[in-house]
């Protein structure tokens, strides 16, 4: 299930990905635009500007902006921040990798083979998907 940090997270980029203006964008007006807990998006947007993703400026007319243009956007960056592993169990996982404890053999695991197709397919959407597919105004 994706967390409410993602889900967030992912609202907050598609507002300022429709926006597109060179101005920031102010973290009060992406929480009342879109019902977000302004404090709980503040730290979101905080990880997505360390993960260098977004842009920030101080003072009267700062805020947040994306330091990339959204076709540049991966769905999978941006996931992996937010989200954290995409696959399901860490055993399948490409860049988060760990043995499960209650499996001695992975080539003979059934959950394993399920979850490598579900990686490999969710993978594939999140690969294809930039933010500026998810900014399309055109539904």
């Amino acid at each position: 299930m994706l967390s409410k940090k993602t889900k967030y997270g992912l609202k907050a980029l598609t507002y300022i990905a429709r926006r597109g203006e060179e101005t920031p964008v102010q973290v009060g007006e992406i929480a009342k635009a879109e019902f977000i807990p302004q404090k709980f998006l503040e730290s979101i947007l905080l990880s997505l500007r360390k993960s260098g993703i977004l842009g920030s400026k101080k003072g009267k007319h700062g805020g947040y902006y994306l330091r990339k243009e959204p076709s540049e956007i991966l769905m999978t960056e941006v996931m992996r921040i937010l989200e954290g592993p995409i696959a399901m169990v860490p055993c399948v996982s490409l860049n988060y990798y760990e043995p499960c404890d209650d499996c001695p053999d992975e080539t003979l695991c059934s959950v394993n083979k399920l979850m490598i197709q579900v990686r490999d397919s969710t993978l594939n959407v999140f690969r294809n998907t930039t933010l500026a597919d998810l900014s399309d105004e055109k539904r």
